[in-house]
């Protein structure tokens, strides 16, 4: 008799997740996500008002969520953060900004503050939680969010692109090392989605018809297009998956 496969589950229940970040766009996005998929969330960003706003939202939905007030561009403390989250399963870090100018007036300012944020906190938050995860014994996932940026250049995005191409190296690094802790390490790379970081380009139509040229399927990117994407790699559908990027790019990078 024919012994069939089964499918992974999707589902994330008894997991605890931390989402840097996740105060609105597509950390808010990942944070409901993977509350609506079992786990409990724990969102993280600074600003304590609109994080109780969310928490409470998403209790009111029937998932389960907390808030953690933190600025992860301290790196000690985040460091401290995990320490007291205790156990981790999944931690994605939204946490990102943008300083675009063409990069002949990229200042020594712009530049560091990108780099602060997208790559140095990127980068101790997510040795922060593998520390957790491996101290725990049951490995996890840990899911940057990069950008399509990571894998082309675009216009007035020098920095920004320089950012997220070494997020990509980093998270390649992280998987190598990590692996035999079964902690696994991707980055999802979204085109332009529509957020309250992106507000500035999407108000210029200019700009706007130009991005949906180079978008494949024809049409800006929504904060729902990475939610499930962000579900898979955190779970065991995905249990064979790091190192990886995944495009969510409408085609933008196929050529």
């Amino acid at each position: 008799m024919t012994t069939l496969p089964r499918t992974p589950s999707f589902r994330l229940d008894g997991r605890r997740a931390l989402v840097a970040g996740a105060s609105r766009g597509i950390g808010l996005g990942c944070a409901v996500a993977l509350g609506e998929a079992g786990a409990h969330v724990v969102c993280a960003a600074r600003g304590g008002a609109a994080l109780a706003e969310i928490v409470l939202a998403m209790q009111n939905r029937g998932l389960s969520a907390e808030a953690l007030v933190l600025d992860i561009t301290n790196v000690a403390a985040a460091a401290e953060a995990m320490k007291k989250i205790g156990s981790l399963d999944i931690f994605v870090n939204s946490a990102g900004t943008a300083r675009h100018a063409p990069a002949l007036d990229t200042t020594p300012d712009d530049f560091d503050a990108v780099m602060e944020t997208n790559l140095k906190a990127a980068y101790f938050a997510s040795r922060e939680a593998a520390r957790v995860m491996i101290a725990g014994g049951r490995g996890g996932s840990i899911v940057n969010i990069s950008s399509q940026m990571g894998h082309v250049g675009g216009v007035d995005r020098a920095v920004y692109a320089a950012s997220k191409h070494a997020v990509e190296g980093m998270t390649k690094a992280m998987a190598i090392e990590w692996g035999p802790h079964n902690v696994r390490v991707n980055t999802i790379c979204p085109t332009f989605i529509r957020t309250p970081l992106t507000e500035v380009t999407f108000a210029d139509p200019v700009r706007v018809e130009w991005i949906k040229s180079k978008i494949k399927l024809g049409r800006i990117g929504e904060t729902e297009d990475i939610m499930g994407a962000v579900v898979f790699l955190s779970g065991d559908a995905a249990a064979m998956v790091t190192g990886s990027a995944l495009l969510i790019d409408g085609g933008w990078t196929a050529g």
